[in-house]
């Protein structure tokens, strides 16, 4: 595995060792900030996307569970259970338990999955040595900081299942046994359709029977569910599947997709019309040279964008979707091009912007979550995640000109059997 320079390990060791000594009372703090919220607040445990999975996965028992809707807490759009009938089979056993419960323990485990992704994120870049003490207190650090950002802030106000799927990628990228990387990115997928894009770092890597078999493992799940719920599956798979209008407000300042960011631009919904199709083609191109520019071994580079790819991409990123920009921003700071002046401004653009919540901030001035048109000011504004993820493509292919290029061999590090 790759290892960043050692100067610059002892740079980062110097700067931030009088903050790393308290990095775990740091996160404690963190947490329990967080906890006093949940407890005190009179929103702390809507967790309405939690109700949802786990309501919503009980109407398995009557047959009708994409009938099913949940409005107790959002009466302006009652919430209907938008995902793949697998994950209702994997919800369900949630349901016998006492929801409060539930929603505690899955905020406090969506907690520990994000130190996990950041713990995986630095191994993916310095390799055995991300397990040392002073690493594991920068993941500690990066954890504390990372509950406040905007995408993880509103998956745990929410109680979305987020952090767990780019958890679950994290861990399908890292092994080296094709049947494990493929069957999970297949087995998320079947929870939620958007870490299906993980296949694509399988192809960007040539880990070929892994990208094959996340296909197979994904159709395991479609019979899976055919076999157990038969008419929910036909119903999804025959009916729902596509139907973004059934998903949310397309034009709503919390879409950070690229469809939602030209929507709001041009007053109406593009759809997949050619303002769309015209934007997709740019990002794929974005995409492709900014994986060319990345050195062979940067794994955690190549499923950085690709994963940005598949938020542009979407129908509906909502803003808790992106909690990929936690590993981007890792990669930006520890990465190979972290010396770099243009990665520091960018990372700190990017952080100030999610710490922030600019589209949360936009969202008190957007009437209905329902209107498209809005003011320029606020539509151009509301594309921040969009242009922030065009930026991020092109200092990557600006600054891969930059630094050496190693060999250009896209096959796995040497040492490293995915297809075993």
């Amino acid at each position: 595995m790759p290892t960043a320079p050692q100067t610059r390990d002892a740079r980062t060791g110097s700067r931030s060792a009088s903050v790393l000594r308290f990095a775990p009372l740091l996160l404690a703090v963190s947490v329990a900030v967080r906890m006093a919220w949940v407890f005190l607040s009179p929103n702390g445990m809507n967790l309405v996307d939690l109700h949802v999975y786990v309501d919503g996965s009980a109407a398995l028992l009557s047959d009708n569970l994409y009938d099913f809707t949940y409005a107790e807490l959002t009466p302006d759009f009652p919430l209907p259970f938008t995902y793949p009938p697998f994950a209702a089979l994997v919800f369900f056993p949630l349901h016998y338990l006492p929801f409060p419960v539930v929603g505690v323990c899955w905020t406090l485990l969506t907690i520990a999955a994000l130190f996990l992704v950041i713990r995986m994120s630095l191994e993916l870049i310095y390799g055995a040595a991300a397990r040392e003490p002073r690493w594991t207190a920068i993941a500690l650090t990066w954890t504390a900081v990372g509950i406040w950002t905007e995408p993880v802030r509103t998956t745990l106000d929410y109680g979305q299942v987020n952090v767990f799927l780019v958890l679950g990628a994290m861990v399908a990228v890292r092994s080296t046994r094709w049947l494990i990387a493929g069957g999970l990115v297949g087995v998320i997928a079947g929870i939620k359709l958007t870490p299906a894009i993980t296949g694509l770092y399988f192809v960007a890597r040539r880990q070929w029977k892994a990208a094959v078999f996340s296909a197979v493992s994904f159709g395991l799940t479609v019979a899976v569910s055919y076999l157990l719920i038969g008419p929910a599956a036909r119903e999804y798979f025959e009916h729902l599947l596509g139907d973004a209008s059934r998903i949310g407000p397309v034009g709503s300042v919390w879409n950070q997709s690229v469809r939602g960011a030209l929507s709001r631009v041009l007053g109406h919904d593009v759809e997949s019309g050619w303002p769309w199709l015209v934007a997709v083609a740019v990002a794929a191109l974005l995409a492709f040279f900014a994986w060319r520019a990345l050195g062979a071994d940067d794994r955690l580079g190549t499923l950085v964008v690709v994963q940005l790819f598949g938020l542009l991409i979407s129908p509906i990123s909502w803003s808790h979707h992106w909690v990929w920009l936690i590993p981007m921003l890792i990669w930006l700071v520890h990465g190979p091009l972290a010396g770099l002046l243009g990665s520091k401004i960018l990372a700190g653009c990017w952080l100030a912007s999610t710490v922030i919540g600019v589209p949360w901030v936009l969202s008190f001035f957007q009437d209905s979550i329902w209107l498209i048109s809005r003011p320029a000011v606020l539509a151009w504004l509301g594309a921040v995640n969009v242009v922030g993820a065009v930026a991020f493509y092109a200092w990557v292919i600006y600054a891969g000109r930059l630094s050496p290029r190693q060999p250009d061999d896209r096959s796995p590090a040497q040492g490293q059997r995915p297809d075993r």
